[in-house]
């Protein structure tokens, strides 16, 4: 049976997810041995050479176009990249992960309003409902006035801000401009202002194995993030889509037990199953609007050779 191009967005989307979440997992133990600047920096500086590999791997240099990259679209991706990192890293280290989490699951709802707003994306009242849904789940998660809801908490939202902008606009990226060297060129300007921001948060730190091994493992999985959404955002309707970052929630529940020890409560729990309910009747909406479609009408334009 055929997959729907929104299905097998929904699906990168949540590999990517997983992958963004094991990174925040090894840059918040980062965090208490270096400052923001230096992990943007050395954090980027191997994500930027393993995207490199994969890049060439795919032939993305053969006809590399500079004047492309430049596109005014790459440059508010990369500002929203840039700005998201600069707020995720210093709530993640002020925050319990678990609860930076919940605060970054209003982005699905903040991408969904800039798509239609923007990108004039069809959302039955249907799949708002569901995403409305999710965003009541999402109050009992922050429980806003609450201990759990502190001031680094609204460094959560500018993170939500900044990804939301940097999502709908990959959208707008030239279709000719590979996936993989968008990957590359985000990586790069976030790792340059990481170095930039070194000496202004407190300069170099010395770099232990330990830290080294977190570092490498951190870069790993940006690059599974990067990769993933990418694939995804081109791919699937954001309006469909953005409510599968909500499994990442679920990565950071988890993780935040098993490293952190964090134990989610009950209200928490509650929130969460809401929000990933709201994102299964999402599924369900899609699969049956995808019955009633023409065929030509349900499926995406095809995908650029390096992204099969």
């Amino acid at each position: 049976m055929a997959v729907s191009s929104n299905l097998r967005g929904a699906l990168f989307l949540a590999v990517s997810m997983a992958g963004f979440t094991c990174n925040d997992a090894m840059t918040k133990l980062l965090t208490a041995d270096m400052n923001l600047g230096q992990i943007m920096f050395l954090r980027g500086v191997i994500a930027t050479a393993l995207l490199g590999l994969i890049a060439w791997r795919f032939g993305a240099f053969a006809n590399l176009n500079l004047r492309a990259l430049a596109h005014p679209m790459m440059m508010l991706r990369v500002i929203g990249e840039i700005g998201g990192n600069v707020c995720f890293l210093i709530a993640i280290s002020h925050t319990p992960i678990s609860s930076l989490a919940a605060v970054l699951q209003v982005q699905p709802l903040a991408v969904t309003m800039g798509a239609a707003l923007f990108l004039a994306e069809p959302v039955g009242w249907r799949r708002w409902s569901a995403i409305i849904v999710g965003f009541i789940g999402i109050l009992i998660i922050i429980r806003p006035g609450a201990e759990s809801f502190n001031l680094y908490s609204l460094f959560g939202l500018g993170v939500v801000a900044f990804s939301a902008m940097r999502d709908i606009v990959t959208r707008l990226v030239p279709s000719n401009i590979p996936t993989h060297m968008i990957s590359m060129v985000t990586a790069a300007f976030v790792s340059m202002a990481g170095g930039a921001l070194i000496a202004p948060t407190g300069g170099w730190s010395p770099i232990d194995g330990y830290s080294l091994i977190l570092l490498i493992l951190a870069g790993s999985f940006i690059v599974v993030g990067y990769q993933f959404i990418v694939m995804a955002l081109r791919l699937g309707d954001l309006s469909f889509i953005a409510p599968f970052r909500y499994t990442s929630l679920l990565w950071a529940m988890m993780l935040g037990f098993v490293i952190f020890g964090e134990r989610p409560d009950i209200a928490m729990l509650v929130g969460a199953c809401i929000v990933v309910c709201s994102g299964l009747y999402t599924l369900y909406r899609e699969r049956i609007v995808d019955k009633n479609r023409p065929v030509a009408a349900s499926t995406a334009p095809e995908l650029a050779p390096e992204e099969k």
